[in-house]
């Protein structure tokens, strides 16, 4: 008997908690200013008219390029044409759709430093935690960066 109670305390509690977690991991939950591991850069999360998520760079440590003075040019695109777009309010994040269960799929990130553009899926495992993997071909073969959400005033 003891047995069977304790089960189905155990069953009510993590249902209970489990639900909870399910519950926080809303889609609006991803919009604000989040900033990638590497603290080179912060990047505002938004929802765009067309019911998709984007994220543009809006901070960067290192704003002017030291040799110039003059910002921080996209040098490295693959596109020559963009070569000369400021790094500064960039759309790193493209296309998001929320799947649920905290998950952002069919998106792209752009990687300033390679020059490449990558698939990415965005999960969030808590209100303040993304994890951020871009990957080519299948998501198998990526790298995931953890993201941490910025508070604002």
């Amino acid at each position: 008997m003891k047995k069977n109670i304790f089960f189905l305390l155990f069953a009510l509690c993590f249902t209970f908690l489990n639900n909870q977690a399910f519950a926080q991991k809303e889609a609006k939950d991803i919009t604000g200013l989040w900033l990638p591991s590497s603290g080179k850069a912060r990047v505002n999360i938004y929802l765009a008219k067309n019911d998709k998520y984007y994220g543009k760079i809006v901070w960067l440590r290192e704003p002017n390029d030291p040799k110039t003075g003059e910002p921080k040019l996209d040098k490295n695109n693959a596109e020559e044409a963009k070569r000369k777009d400021p790094l500064m309010g960039y759309l790193l994040l493209k296309g998001f759709e929320f799947k649920g269960n905290g998950s952002f799929e069919n998106g792209t990130i752009y990687d300033p430093e390679s020059g490449s553009t990558y698939n990415c899926v965005i999960s969030m495992p808590d209100k303040n935690t993304l994890e951020v993997r871009g990957y080519v071909g299948v998501s198998l073969f990526g790298r995931t960066d953890t993201w941490t959400r910025l508070k604002t005033k």
